[in-house]
């Protein structure tokens, strides 16, 4: 199967994009290979000017029960995925999964390489993280189509699908549109109802970007020096050179005033405290959207309280999220995409789609597995297997170096045996002696000790022991 395939143009499924029933995307004027404007025009979102007034107002009209309608949300989730920390452990979380192999299997358990080969395709790889981002944002509805040999989608734009009423919007501000059952191959992952988890992410990032800029504003007014001018109340031409001045100095705060005017600075009495509440408020902002996120905050951030056992909970914390999101991935593949892959002519076989479990262990944890196999066990493990394992390259000369190294091992037990076969004078007379059982023990103190230190010479110590 060749890997080479059309490339779509912006939302639009390639050749498949004047095919009955599929929705197209575009703006008002038609995009490239469009001959008219698509199903759903696209509208740019909003962003920045976002306060927790307009949070409020965008979750009651997406909570209206009779019209409900998520386009101001949506436009505010696309503003705070601009944040660096927001969108850095949503990455961490989804790249959890899609960094784990995933197989399919027919139903004897034997793999199904047509549709394993899909899955190494990078539509497969999109998809997975569509899937995952339905957490985020509520739902995700997908339209599947054939291209050539190979599957792919085009994810329809959130704000101009409606979960609740199940209508695609031509429009984003309309309240009516075409039922979902006109169009073929669609896939709704998520709940109807469910805002997903930017919902609650969102005020963290409203209060930490605000507290940034007021923060921001603190260290101008605060951080730097004011230049201040003045000049005759009565004298205009003064007061012209002034300003004059002023902005041929810099972009230093400037205060230009007359002789009977002045300004008073009422500084913080700790200024110094005063930005340090600052920081603490977006960190806490920080650690909020952590937990909400990963379910702790010591693998993302370090702590001064922090201690290995406790990040290792952390830890175990976020790999139970890991499975949750494997588990919710698999049911939406093995339970709705293999309907769809029935769909567009690939038969899934009674089959199902699955995680190899692979332990992923780091190489020092896994060398002292190796040890206790060999010492504890006696199990004895291939040379090439721990070439392989270790990525050390195995020498040309191989043969000849085991070889010698057997040779050295051979001949260290024979000098170990000759050496245990020698014994000190008198001890092999000693030994034949056998102590009748019934008499009663006459050596010495001194010759007890002395049998002690076994093969010590009984000749040349001073001492009279």
């Amino acid at each position: 199967m060749s890997k080479r395939k059309k490339q779509n143009i912006a939302g639009t499924p390639g050749a498949q994009a004047a095919a009955p029933g599929m929705i197209t995307t575009s703006g008002i004027m038609p995009r490239p290979g469009q001959s008219a404007p698509g199903v759903v025009i696209l509208t740019a979102p909003r962003r920045f000017g976002i306060d927790i007034a307009d949070y409020m107002q965008a979750v009651r009209s997406a909570e209206n029960v009779d019209m409900p309608s998520r386009t101001s949300l949506y436009d505010l989730y696309t503003d705070i995925l601009t944040d660096t920390h927001l969108s850095s452990v949503i990455d961490k979380r989804v790249n959890a999964v899609l960094a784990t192999d995933i197989e399919f299997r027919k139903k004897d358990n034997t793999p199904h390489e047509r549709i394993n080969e899909q899955i190494r395709s990078p539509w497969f790889s999109r998809l997975v993280h569509d899937i995952l981002m339905s957490r985020f944002w509520g739902f995700s509805l997908f339209q599947f189509y054939r291209d050539g040999d190979w599957v792919d989608y085009n994810l329809i734009p959130r704000k101009n699908a409606c979960p609740v009423r199940r209508i695609i919007k031509h429009l984003q501000s309309d309240q009516h549109g075409h039922p979902w059952s006109e169009y073929p191959r669609l896939l709704f992952v998520g709940n109807p109802d469910d805002l997903g988890l930017l919902a609650k992410a969102a005020p963290w990032v409203i209060y930490k970007r605000n507290t940034t800029g007021d923060w921001s504003q603190f260290s101008e007014v605060f951080g730097m020096p004011i230049q201040e001018y003045t000049y005759d109340s009565d004298d205009d031409d003064s007061r012209k050179r002034a300003i004059a001045d002023a902005r041929a100095t810099g972009s230093l705060a400037t205060f230009i005033h007359g002789k009977d005017t002045s300004l008073n600075l009422l500084e913080a009495g700790n200024k110094t405290g005063s930005a340090d509440v600052y920081e603490r408020f977006i960190e806490r902002c920080n650690s909020e959207i952590s937990k909400l996120v990963l379910g702790n905050t010591l693998t993302t951030e370090s702590s001064e309280t922090g201690t290995q056992a406790l990040g290792t909970v952390h830890k175990k914390s976020e790999d139970s999220i890991t499975q949750a999101d494997r588990r919710f991935l698999l049911n939406v593949l093995n339970y709705d995409l293999v309907d769809i892959l029935a769909e567009v002519g690939i038969d899934a076989d009674g089959g199902s789609f699955y995680f190899p479990d692979k332990k992923i262990v780091d190489d020092t944890t896994r060398a002292n597995i190796l040890v206790q196999l060999k010492n504890t066990f006696s199990l004895p493990v291939s040379d090439d297997y721990l070439y392989e394992t270790f990525g050390i390259d195995k020498p040309d000369d191989y043969d000849s170096i085991k070889q010698r190294i057997a040779q050295e091992q051979e001949q260290e037990q024979e000098r170990q045996s000759r050496l245990f076969a020698v014994q000190t004078p008198g001890q092999e007379q000693e030994q034949e002696q056998e102590q009748d059982p019934g008499t009663p023990d006459k050596t010495t103190f001194k010759d007890r000790l002395r049998s002690f230190f076994g093969i010590a010479p009984r000749d040349g110590a001073t001492s009279d022991w």
